[in-house]
C-alpha cells in the first residue's frame, strides 16, 4: 500500500465568493520561530492519498512482459530473434539519420512544420471539438489497443 501526504498552500480567497474548501484548518503563524510578533493566521490544506491494490497500468505492463517471455520461450530459432532485434536497431538508427539529413535542407523543415500544424488543426477539429466525435475517437483507440494486444 502506498500513501502520499501533501501540505498545500491555501487557495486564493476572493471577497464575495465562496472557496472550494470551506473547512480549512487555521494554523497560527506565531507558532513559527521568529514570527511571534505577527498575530495573523495562515491556512493550509493537507491532502492524504492512499493507494491500495494494483493499477491497470502495472497489470498491462506485466502482461506485455509475459507475452514477450512466452515468445522467447517458444522460439526454436533464437538466432533469428537476435537478427530481428539487430535489424530493428539498425532501422531506427537509419531513420534518425534520414530525418536529420532532411532537417538540414533549407526549405523542407518549414514546409513539414506547416503541414504538421495543418494536420493537428484538422485532427483537433475532427475529433476533439464535439462530444460524439470524441466518443468515436475513444472507440477507435480502444479497438486499436485490443487489436495490438490480441484481445
Amino acid at each position: 500500500m502506498a500513501s502520499i501526504v501533501a501540505n498545500l498552500p491555501p487557495p486564493l480567497l476572493l471577497h464575495g465568493r465562496k472557496t472550494l474548501f470551506t473547512t480549512l484548518q487555521k494554523v497560527p503563524v506565531s507558532s513559527i520561530r521568529g514570527f511571534s510578533h505577527i498575530a495573523e493566521r495562515q491556512t493550509r490544506v493537507t491532502v492524504i492519498a492512499n493507494a491500495t491494490g494494483e493499477g491497470s497500468e502495472s497489470s498491462t505492463s506485466l502482461s506485455i512482459v509475459k507475452s514477450v517471455q512466452n515468445v522467447w520461450d517458444k522460439s526454436e530459432d533464437r538466432f533469428a530473434l537476435f537478427g530481428l532485434g539487430f535489424a530493428a536497431i539498425v532501422a531506427f538508427w537509419a531513420s534518425v539519420n534520414v530525418i536529420t539529413a532532411i532537417d538540414k535542407l533549407p526549405l523542407i523543415p518549414g514546409v513539414l512544420e506547416f503541414i504538421g500544424i495543418l494536420f493537428s488543426s484538422w485532427f483537433i477539429y475532427r475529433y476533439f471539438l464535439f462530444k460524439p466525435n470524441r466518443e468515436e475517437l475513444f472507440k477507435i483507440v480502444d479497438k486499436s489497443i485490443s487489436d495490438v494486444l490480441g484481445q
